[in-house]
């Protein structure tokens, strides 16, 4: 039979082994939402590379869709210079999303710039980098969600304070005309 010294020994190390699984699944789930944000910070790097080559392709038939042109290359801008998880950053991504959304649509107007291989190619890219981004923000909504939840359950809330940094980062919500809904007649 176990002494009360035993007992106590066996209690101390299964709670130092508690007290250590829960420090390492708060810093683990950290590091997720870090990995997370920096696969997002990956595919819009893909993104932001591919948009001077699709406007450069497009304006060589589209000369009088300036605007929509000059607007792009500024909120490209704005969200590459944004912080890394920031909401400014989210919703700078999302105007961008949109008005290449608009652009796309305006090449279906033009015949030759629509048959044209390289630009074929090039919404084809981005149509793809696209849908990696939509991954990435839902692992990263995921991320942080499981990281805000380890953190804010006993035990795992003593430990709040080695992810305060990241508990704080934005969700990755759609902006409000990505909400509305869809009108097929605007594209006929």
């Amino acid at each position: 039979m176990l002494s009360l010294e035993g007992i106590v020994l066996i209690l101390v190390i299964a709670g130092g082994c508690l007290i250590y699984m829960t420090y390492a699944n708060v810093i683990k789930k950290k590091n997720n939402v870090y990995e997370a944000l920096s696969g997002i910070d990956v595919q819009l790097k893909k993104r932001h590379d591919l948009v001077p080559n699709i406007l450069t392709i497009a304006k060589k038939f589209m000369e009088h869709e300036k605007e929509i042109f000059e607007k792009i290359t500024e909120l490209r801008t704005q969200a590459m210079q944004a912080a890394s998880g920031s909401k400014e950053k989210f919703q700078a991504e999302a105007k961008l999303d949109n008005l290449m959304g608009q652009l796309m649509v305006n090449v279906e107007n033009y015949p030759a710039l629509k048959s044209d291989s390289t630009m074929v190619h090039a919404m084809t890219t981005y149509n793809e980098v696209e849908e990696h981004i939509a991954a990435a923000r839902r692992f990263y909504n995921s991320a942080l969600t499981q990281l805000r939840n380890a953190v804010q359950i006993f035990p795992g809330s003593l430990f709040a304070g080695l992810a305060s940094d990241a508990i704080g980062y934005s969700y990755f919500e759609t902006d409000a005309a990505s909400k509305e809904p869809v009108s097929a007649s605007q594209y006929l």
